[in-house]
């Protein structure tokens, strides 16, 4: 028979997720001892939908990618907190492994890796760089905190296990979606290297662009996903090349409007 398992708080950042906002709800209320929701200024359904599930919810401008997931986590109050995004759906099998090993291996590691499963034009995406989407999401509080920039991940101090199940990742509704996504994230990624000195030239981007496709379609086996393969392939370079082109636009077109507009 299981040990009994600690309480857990469950926190999510929201921002226009009235699309998967519930589903992810649903999977995580029932389970946790705490729900804490950090908005950023929802303009759709978002906050109604908070509102019709005891959930804490707060709201906070957006004030960058680390700390704004390091303020929701703050924001927790039991041992043991999970970050879930709110296009995600955490399965029952998920939560019974979680129980099962708190109560069984709960002092043994400070946090666990969990995996998630994606999915995109209509399929599970298996294969390709969407295929090994794993981090750090369960963790002891007092001991992992949040690091790092656009890409900010989980940090723990201490050993790290790893949980079998994986996560439910709705990502996108369509193509649309992820072109705009590819050029939010771009921007804030030319912006970090530019603000840190990084310099960019031509020949870079275009290598850049097309090892990253390689690497995906071929190396990790994107082809075998059909269409959608291709083309997360294909978007993955495009983000590089969009993102390195940003670069070299902040340092060669001029950001003044009085001086972009002088006539040549």
């Amino acid at each position: 028979m299981d040990k009994p398992f600690p309480p857990i708080s469950v926190y999510i950042l929201t921002f226009n997720n009235e699309r998967t906002l519930r589903a992810c709800l649903e999977s995580v209320v029932p389970h946790a001892d705490e729900v804490v929701v950090l908005d950023s200024g929802s303009t759709d359904r978002s906050i109604e939908i908070c509102k019709s599930y005891p959930v804490k919810l707060y709201h906070q401008d957006w004030a960058g990618f680390r700390r704004q997931y390091q303020k929701a986590a703050d924001l927790t109050k039991n041992l043991w907190i999970m970050f879930v995004d709110a296009d995600e759906v955490v399965p029952e099998t998920v939560w019974d492994e979680i129980r099962h090993t708190l109560a069984n291996n709960g002092e043994t590691y400070n946090g666990y890796v969990i995996s998630r499963r994606n999915f995109f034009m209509g399929r599970w995406i298996k294969h390709g760089a969407w295929a090994s989407d794993r981090e750090i999401r369960l963790y002891r509080r007092d001991r992992g905190r949040w690091e790092g920039d656009l890409h900010a991940k989980v940090t723990v101090d201490g050993p790290v296990g790893e949980l079998k199940h994986p996560y439910l990742h709705f990502p996108y509704r369509n193509i649309s979606g992820q072109v705009q996504t590819i050029d939010n994230y771009s921007e804030t990624a030319a912006r970090d290297m530019f603000e840190q000195g990084r310099k960019v030239g031509p020949v870079h981007i275009f290598f850049r662009s097309i090892l990253r496709f390689l690497k995906e379609y071929f190396l990790k086996r994107g082809f075998l996903d059909g269409f959608p393969g291709l083309y997360i392939a294909a978007a993955s370079a495009f983000y590089v090349l969009t993102k390195y082109a940003k670069l070299w636009e902040f340092y060669k077109v001029p950001q003044n409007e009085e001086e972009r507009d002088k006539p040549l």
